[in-house]
């Protein structure tokens, strides 16, 4: 089941859980509400995965390929590390589905505060177009996902502020002022 609670202010290592004392968990019902799907789906043979192959046919995903972050597999490792914990967005939804290792996207919630949802083996994530977002490896500096697309791979982030793009501007629409 997902794992997500409302981030502290501490400005320590980005690769740690900053879990805001108290009651900061953060539910699946929550996250809806500001777009953000998750599905568990088993990681061994997930090509033949039918939950998989109805969420590729519903959302017209025709594209899928993997990534492995870590020091050895991803070239540019340090500034790719910290391009993806920089906040942006983009005109399209994002997905992800962990195979392998662990880490952190963190979402804008309805409050404007960071949101931090940990994944991993088995979680795939959608993040709409248009939501604020960040991602980072957590401490063991090891994920391999699969990432999916609607056509060729367009992976262009808009580095916030972005509150005059139109895709930002129906985002805030559906999830942050709808009653």
């Amino acid at each position: 089941m997902v794992k997500a609670w409302c981030m502290d202010d501490s400005q320590e290592d980005q690769r740690l859980p900053h879990k805001r004392a108290g009651d900061s968990d953060v539910s699946l019902e929550q996250l809806k509400d500001i777009g953000v799907e998750y599905f568990n789906i088993n990681p061994q043979n997930f090509e033949e995965n039918e939950t998989l192959k109805k969420i590729r046919k519903d959302r017209n995903y025709t594209y899928m390929d993997r990534i492995e972050c870590s020091r050895e597999k991803l070239p540019d490792y340090e500034n790719k590390i910290k391009a993806f914990f920089e906040e942006h967005l983009h005109v399209d939804e994002e997905i992800r589905f962990i195979l392998d290792g662990s880490g952190y996207f963190d979402v804008r919630g309805k409050q404007d505060e960071w949101i931090r949802i940990f994944l991993e083996a088995g979680d795939l994530i959608v993040l709409p177009a248009g939501i604020y977002h960040r991602f980072t490896l957590d401490e063991k500096n090891h994920i391999v996902a699969v990432r999916l697309f609607v056509g060729e791979p367009i992976w262009t982030p808009y580095n916030r502020p972005q509150e005059d793009r139109d895709v930002r501007k129906e985002y805030v629409a559906k999830y942050i002022t709808a009653a």
